[in-house]
């Protein structure tokens, strides 16, 4: 049996979306921190997101630049998201079935920008950390269904295993 979160005696946990830590909002809302996934050094990534309004957020300014949040900016987001926020509690997202999920990174893949692409780009599986929580579905899920799409649309993706045997993806040009 699922773990209740005691709190609010929910237990939804979002398959695919290790919840690590949970605040409240000012209206009793949960704001989670979950993670996303690791990279090959082992550095863990996390998303933070209000199930009380729509605020998700996957990346932090750094300097000049975005990284992803690692446990400890996660945590400082979602308690500053929380400090703030007056949402009311909003009913939990129902895990879409298999066919709903896959038609969704499926659109995402196809909608991301080439046009104006000379060369392949790589695809990290962090392009999708926005949409996990809608999707519901683990890192291996994603990258399988990243495989098949590969192997379906090869004008579109392309699929390949690195020395380590980590697939790497390539969203390619569109043709001229």
């Amino acid at each position: 049996m699922p773990e209740v979160w005691p709190e609010i005696g929910e237990t939804w946990k979002p398959e695919g979306l290790p919840v690590a830590e949970r605040y409240y909002n000012q209206a009793h809302a949960v704001v989670l921190v979950a993670l996303t996934g690791q990279d090959p050094c082992g550095t863990s990534y996390y998303l933070v997101a209000c199930l009380g309004c729509h605020f998700l957020s996957t990346r932090t300014k750094y300097h000049s630049s975005y990284i992803r949040y690692g446990l400890q900016q996660a945590a400082e987001a979602a308690n500053t998201h929380a400090g703030t926020c007056r949402a009311l509690p909003r009913e939990l997202l129902a895990r879409p079935d298999e066919d709903t999920a896959r038609n969704l990174l499926r659109s995402w893949v196809t909608a991301m920008p080439r046009r104006d692409l000379h060369r392949d780009i790589d695809l990290d599986l962090a392009e999708f950390d926005s949409g996990r929580l809608e999707l519901q579905r683990t890192s291996e899920w994603l990258r399988a269904e990243l495989e098949v799409l590969a192997d379906e649309r090869r004008d579109l993706l392309s699929a390949r295993r690195d020395e380590g045997g980590t697939v790497r993806f390539r969203l390619l040009p569109l043709p001229r």
